[in-house]
């Protein structure tokens, strides 16, 4: 669940972040990312239109897509303001499909920002030198 504090709740906010920041698009979404003052708690926002199907449909994608921003927001609690955009495609999409395409968006996401890229807790920069020996 999403707390409340890292919600983003109006208008000013979505356009902000979709405007000024960082974009990753992938089969079933789209993710925007921006940089918020670092003491600031991070937030995200949900866009799910009617395209992606009647209100049953979009309730699911969108509580689906809100216990993978948790997971986010777990890993950056603060500084961070995200904006999650439902394709059509993600109403027919499995937990799995949806999960892989948002993690995928992150860490695209995370390497526009220059963030390094903790996923699993290994630092890519180790790996790629054990590789090279």
């Amino acid at each position: 669940m999403l707390a409340q504090q890292h919600r983003m709740r109006t208008s000013t906010q979505f356009s902000m972040t979709t405007r000024s920041g960082v974009r990753s698009g992938r089969r079933n979404l789209v993710l925007y990312a921006s940089r918020s003052e670092g003491s600031s708690p991070s937030i995200a926002g949900f866009v799910v239109s009617k395209a992606v199907g009647n209100a049953v449909v979009r309730n699911r994608v969108k509580r689906r897509l809100r216990e993978l921003a948790a997971e986010s927001v777990r890993e950056n609690p603060n500084g961070l303001a995200f904006v999650v955009r439902a394709l059509p495609a993600s109403a027919d999409a499995t937990w799995d499909d949806l999960a892989r395409d948002y993690r995928s968006a992150r860490r695209s996401l995370r390497k526009k920002l220059g963030e390094p890229d903790f996923e699993e807790g290994r630092d890519p920069s180790i790996v790629g030198a054990r590789d090279e020996q």
